[in-house]
């Protein structure tokens, strides 16, 4: 019995192996620019995390006028019932306004930095959001129920993603069949808008990777002042 089982240990470690070859194999690297990692994914640089000592930022008082956040909010594809998903929710700025809009449905709120979790459970508990369950990633997953999603959304996260590729194929099995994926992402085309550069995205861009990994566009939206309103679903 025992050399069964370690034949499939080993079967495995080799097929972890290989698929982790597989997914470092669509990177290059370059000399990091100074908001970057050097990691390269389909000619975009791939931004570094944005820490959570920045949560005063995420917070801050003008931010529902500046990126008129309520426009944003209105335009989710959401029902009372739906289950969503908030990829990369920090301090919850998005996570606790969808859940009011959601009393029948759950929001997971997805982090990989234990300092957003705790403040996250915090909340939560605090002020009585039970249809909120905080769920901790990994760089490669949101960690989320198979087939249980009807939609998730990244508010200037999917830049940071440090293995978009395989993200975005944990996201794609996460997602019921008709599931969709939001992505808020600072326009890379607009000088105007004062973000670093590492930190913004262009329409042209964010499609290009998007569909190399199964989703198609379906609506992009320009109503925002400094984001794009890019929403898809899965292209089977």
């Amino acid at each position: 019995m025992k050399i069964p089982s370690l034949l499939f240990s080993f079967c495995l470690l080799i097929s972890v192996q290989i698929t982790s070859a597989q997914e470092q194999s669509k990177y290059t690297f370059k000399k990091p620019s100074a908001n970057g990692t050097g990691k390269v994914y389909m000619g975009r640089e791939i931004a570094h995390v944005m820490s959570f000592e920045g949560v005063e930022w995420l917070e801050r008082n003008n931010r529902v006028k500046e990126e008129n956040t309520n426009l944003a909010l209105t335009s989710l594809p959401l029902t009372n019932s739906s289950i969503v998903a908030d990829i990369g929710a920090g301090s919850g700025f998005y996570t606790f306004r969808v859940a009011r809009r959601i009393p029948k449905g759950k929001i997971y709120a997805v982090e990989i930095q234990d300092d957003a979790i705790a403040f996250l459970k915090k909340k939560a508990g605090d002020d009585r959001f039970t249809n909120v369950e905080v769920i901790k990633g990994t760089e490669q997953s949101p960690n989320l129920p198979a087939n249980s999603i009807d939609v998730a959304f990244m508010v200037d996260v999917y830049h940071e993603l440090q293995y978009p590729a395989a993200y975005l194929t944990a996201l794609k099995k996460a997602l019921k069949p008709n599931g969709q994926l939001l992505l808020l992402e600072y326009k890379a085309e607009d000088p105007s808008v004062a973000i670093k550069p590492e930190h913004k995205m262009s329409v042209s861009q964010a499609k290009k990777e998007l569909l190399a990994n199964g989703f198609k566009l379906i609506k992009n939206g320009t109503f925002l002042p400094l984001q794009h309103f890019l929403l898809f679903k899965k292209n089977d």
